[in-house]
């Protein structure tokens, strides 16, 4: 039997998060970011019979136009010793049901191994996160993250850090974050995605302090270029990134990069995740700095109402719903 307990206490929550090695979006201050906006959020202690703590589940809920009731959704947890998963999530998904009348649980799990879960989970059609990725074992050393890279990245990284004079600095403070924000609009416009509104961005910043460092690329006092992360005591996620003209001209982005790397290896952290692969430009950027990649397990769903094949099924509110928690 699993007990689920609210937890109200932020320091309780993330240390709890941190000392079992949890992903940065099962922080305190990323769930009250999405709860600003449109997203409500439960953080959940879970604990076995001998009232032993043995997980945690932060969760956001979407509440869905009638019938549907909400969406749960967990990104990248849950939280702790892998083996009583199962129970834990069981456990989740009986509470998101009877709170919320969810039609169904999603979790996008920072697992490169699927335990076994219990009966009615099954693999989602719906992928927010993408399962497909570049992790960086950053126990090793300069030399051997240096050793894999293509033969360009070294040189680029080189180039734009000595002989163009690229200056990288760590952000710290709103001011020097809107102009990072003017880079990252010049990127969208070029790129064609879209963004959230401003203040989305401020509040990340904001709310996750310290485990959200910003570093930046400079130019004539400038940024150029910009690397957005999101960190635990164990994994550093990118978030965001952007370069205007200058930045793709300097190449700023390999010297950006290849510092953030370094930065999180040095603060102690021992997993660098590049967050996603698909084909496209940027994708082919991060697959220079190894010769691997990586692949999670992705999204896992527990169906919790017949209305739920409606719901995976090309219902247009799901898909909109997909594209906004993406961006």
């Amino acid at each position: 039997m699993i007990s689920l307990k609210e937890c109200v206490n932020r320091e309780e929550w993330d240390d709890f998060v941190l000392e079992s090695d949890g992903h940065p979006l099962q922080l305190w201050g990323w769930g009250t970011t999405k709860a600003m906006h449109g997203w409500k959020v439960e953080r959940l202690l879970a604990y076995d019979m001998d009232d032993k703590r043995i997980g945690a589940v932060q969760i956001l809920i979407r509440r869905l136009p009638w019938p549907f009731g909400a969406l749960a959704y967990v990104p990248r947890g849950p939280v702790g010793d892998i083996r009583h998963a199962g129970n834990v999530l069981d456990a989740v998904s009986s509470y998101a049901k009877s709170h919320y009348s969810a039609v169904a649980v999603s979790i996008e799990p920072d697992w490169a191994d699927l335990p076994v879960l219990p009966h009615g989970w099954k693999k989602a059609e719906n992928t927010i996160l993408i399962p497909d990725t570049l992790i960086l074992d950053l126990h090793k050393s300069e030399e051997k993250l240096l050793e894999p890279m293509s033969k360009k990245t070294r040189q680029y990284i080189r180039k734009s850090s000595s002989e163009e004079g690229v200056e990288i600095r760590q952000i710290k403070n709103r001011e020097e974050l809107e102009k990072c924000m003017k880079v990252y609009k010049e990127t969208a416009d070029r790129a064609g995605f879209a963004l959230h509104d401003d203040q989305y961005y401020y509040d990340v910043f904001e709310n996750l302090g310290d485990a959200s460092p910003v570093f930046a690329a400079y130019k004539l006092d400038q940024p150029i270029a910009f690397l957005w992360l999101a960190i635990s005591a164990h994994t550093a996620f990118e978030l965001y990134g952007g370069m205007n003209d200058a930045g793709q001209e300097l190449r700023a982005n390999y010297a950006l990069k290849w510092h953030a790397i370094r930065k999180m290896r040095e603060w102690g952290l021992v997993r660098y995740d590049m967050n996603g692969l698909v084909s496209d430009g940027v994708s082919n950027f991060k697959r220079s700095f190894a010769d691997h990649e990586d692949k999670l397990v992705g999204t896992y769903d527990k169906p919790l109402s017949p209305l739920y094949i409606v719901w995976v099924k090309g219902l247009p509110l799901a898909k909109k719903l997909i594209r906004l928690i993406k961006r």
